[in-house]
Formats: C-alpha cells, structure tokens, sequence
C-alpha cells in the first residue's frame, strides 16, 4: 500500500471540490446531483476528489436492489485524482470513503458507479474496490458534438429538453458503460434483481479501455508480469 495509507479523506465543499474536477477528470465536468464531496490530502495537499450523489433518475435505479428505500444508496458520480498520489491511492480513497459513509449515514446500503468504457477505463479501480459488475451496455446515450464537447443523453434532455435535435445530430461515441455495485449492507447483495457479470465478460466482448485507449483486461496483466 506504501503512501496511501498516509492519504488523509475529508469532508470538503461542493466549490473546492467542482474546481478540481473541472481541472483534473477527463471530462472537465461535474455532475449537478453531486452533494457529498470527499479531499482526499496528502502532505496536506488536495490531490483527489471523490464526489457522491442521488442518481439521475432514481425511480430506474432503485429497482436493481429490491427493497430498498429512497435514501437507501448513493451514486459515486465522479472520481478524480492527479498523478501525484502513490499507487493504489484511489482503492483505498473509496474504501475510506465507504467507510465513513456507513458510519454517519447507515441508512446507505450500496454504492452505484459507472465506468466509461468510450473514453477512460473499463472499471479496474471498481473491481479493486470489491465492487460487483452488473451491467455491460454498448453506449447509446454519449454523444460528441464538432468542438469534441461529450454529452450524456440523460443530463442533456434534462436540462435542454428543446434541444434535443441538436444532441440526435451529434456523433455517437464508440464503446460501452459499465455498472458497478458495492454493498455496504452485503446482506443486499441477494436482493440485486439482476445477474451479477463474471469480469471475463468485459473482454468477451471487447469493452475493455484503460486510460483512454481500448485494450483487454489479459493484456494489461501481461504488461504487468
């Protein structure tokens, strides 16, 4: 674990916290339902960003894990860290935020995520993390426009419904999303209402990314030996 252990998490504002992610994800966007933002510091620095909110549609989400209530999970919707954290700084900042989450917030039982498979990664921080993969989908809904601005259906058709002609014409980008659930309450693990997705089907079916370019997850361990 080496520095990581040396990372300090906490609590930070929503502004400090979107300036980050503006400056370092590689989207430079943050997501509106974002309301729980954790610094991760190190050496007293900002150096990572871990933001967690309610899902955009809450109402189809829900439903994945039955029976739970409709504050009974967060979505972490955006993670971002510079190149000066030590090697596997970010698992250990989601476990440490999980951590203090099922502290002070019982009444959250799992975590949603998503990978983007079209323009990061296919979700190895996730897997890491003990996170379950329960979705593998081709993208339909992120699409780029001429400037190579990236738009998401969902967030584009709610906050310009009368434009949604312009988002049809844009191109649509090319790859999968993947979706990730971690059980805090592992009770709830056998309520998910879908079939939990053994990680060799990523490479099945060629969704594997890693830092923006497509290789397979075989590959990236082969680097590694």
């Amino acid at each position: 674990m080496g520095r990581a252990k040396e990372i300090e998490i906490k609590v930070i504002p929503a502004t400090i916290a979107n300036a980050f992610v503006k400056r370092v994800h590689y989207s430079g966007k943050v997501v509106p339902n974002s309301c729980l933002h954790f610094g991760a510091f190190l050496d007293g620095h900002l150096h990572g960003v871990l933001s967690y909110g309610a899902p955009t549609d809450k109402s189809k989400v829900l439903p994945l894990v039955e029976g739970t209530e409709w504050y009974g999970m967060l979505e972490l919707n955006r993670m971002a860290f510079d190149d000066a954290l030590p090697r596997n700084a970010e698992s250990y900042c989601i476990g440490k935020t999980i951590r203090m989450i099922k502290k002070q917030a019982p009444q959250v039982k799992w975590i949603l995520s998503f990978a983007d498979g079209c323009q990061c990664g296919d979700g190895t921080i996730y897997r890491a993390s003990n996170f379950v993969l329960t979705g593998i989908k081709k993208n339909a809904g992120l699409r780029i426009d001429s400037n190579g601005n990236v738009y998401s259906q969902v967030t584009f058709s709610a906050h310009r419904p009368n434009e949604m002609h312009l988002f049809r014409k844009m191109q649509k980008l090319e790859g999968y999303q993947l979706r990730y659930i971690y059980f805090i309450d592992k009770s709830y693990r056998k309520r998910l209402t879908v079939p939990e997705i053994p990680f060799t089907e990523i490479d099945k079916l060629g969704a594997g990314m890693y830092k923006g370019e497509k290789v397979t997850r075989e590959e990236r361990h082969n680097k590694k030996e």
